[in-house]
């Protein structure tokens, strides 16, 4: 009886162990610099400098259009949260002043991050793209 019970136990802790793994495999390797594309479905205007940084540390920075940024991140397999904590405040063209709002929008809502054909898409918790990226 007591075998049954410990070959028991050793089965579910191989059984947690895959289920980790497959987890961890559904991880999005962010590290680096990535260029906005998209915002919220729209394209980024073509001179922005729009660019997120995600450190190995959960150090977040970058650029949001005309303001440099800087905050944390949290990854746990493919779900992410971007916790932008402040930014320098100056004054850009209006495109970009625009543009920089759906960022600043769109970070906070980030509840997902995937790859699909070279491209890193940040999702919302409807499953829609918030920001699609291209690594530097």
């Amino acid at each position: 009886m007591n075998k049954k019970i410990i070959i028991a136990g050793l089965m579910a802790v191989g059984l947690a162990g895959c289920q980790s793994t497959s987890e961890q495999s559904k991880a999005v390797d962010l590290v680096g610099n990535w260029k906005l594309e998209y915002i919220m479905g729209q394209p980024t205007v073509d001179y922005s400098p729009a660019q997120i940084n995600f450190d190995k540390d959960g150090k977040l920075s970058g650029n949001n259009s005309c303001n440099n940024f800087f905050g944390t991140y949290v990854q746990q397999g493919d779900t992410l949260t971007l916790d932008p904590a402040g930014s320098t405040m100056k004054a850009c063209v209006d495109a970009l002043m625009a543009q920089e709002q759906l960022v600043n929008q769109a970070m906070p809502l980030v509840k997902t991050a995937e790859m699909d054909g070279g491209k890193l898409e940040l999702k919302g918790e409807d499953g829609k793209d918030l920001l699609v990226l291209t690594k530097l």
